[in-house]
């Protein structure tokens, strides 16, 4: 079997030197680039299995660079793990909200990041089946085959964690889901503890996606103190 590929985007010669050795250790395939532009280039041109991405980066900046990777078709479901010494909560919100799937603060520990990324390489591909598998709740609709989402016929862009999060809601439709449940059932179960807030700011994204007035949303509710129901 052909080694996963990973994109390595860092302007520290040394953390770059470091990392792609530890990775490479692991039996990845390790491609990096020093600046955004370069990350770009190399991001359109071939197919990668996750993308470990700097925000302070010479050149075009890692969130303009996520929010690029996730505007293009050909990479648009590729893992993006954010990598900065930008710890504070607004800064990992911005970078959830960039598209990042997750987000490690320097400095950081090889033994943690080679987790992160196994836990991200574990994450199952789309379905790619012939049976048909299918979702519905109102004039939603969730290709989980093609894993494609429709509303009243007209398909709807998501992300990974935003499909596998509004899967996860409509196979459990008036259920009060609470936000350990979520981080088990969507980020996995070994996933290293996160901030609960990142449910919150995925759920918030759906909702713009998926609600008339994401401000007053009505398919997926807040359930103070516990968590969310989604409820059609």
């Amino acid at each position: 079997m052909a080694a996963k590929k990973i994109l390595l985007v860092e302007d520290e010669v040394t953390l770059t030197t470091r990392w792609a050795e530890a990775l490479e250790a692991e039996g990845y395939d390790v491609f990096t680039a020093l600046d955004g532009d370069a990350g770009w280039k190399m991001a359109r041109g071939d197919s990668f299995d996750l993308i470990l991405l700097d925000i302070m980066l010479p050149g075009l900046d890692g969130l303009s660079l996520c929010r690029m990777i996730r505007n293009d078709s050909a990479s648009a479901d590729v893992p993006i793990i954010m990598l900065t010494a930008r710890g504070a909560e607004v800064d990992k919100i911005v970078g959830l909200e960039s598209g990042a799937d997750d987000y490690m603060v320097k400095p950081i520990g090889i033994g943690e990041l080679l987790a992160r990324v196994r836990v991200q390489m574990r994450r199952p591909p789309p379905d790619r089946g012939l049976n048909q598998d299918e979702l519905t709740s109102g004039d939603l609709r969730l290709d989980l085959t093609a894993r494609r989402i429709f509303r009243a016929g007209e398909e709807i862009k998501l992300s990974n964690k935003e499909f596998d999060l509004l899967t996860l809601f409509m196979r459990n439709q008036n259920a009060v889901l609470s936000r350990d449940f979520i981080l088990t059932n969507v980020w996995g179960h070994d996933y290293f503890p996160m901030d609960k807030r990142t449910v919150d700011v995925h759920i918030r994204w759906l909702r713009e996606k998926i609600e008339d007035n994401p401000s007053s949303p009505k398919r997926i509710s807040t359930v103070r103190g516990v968590g969310y129901r989604f409820e059609g």
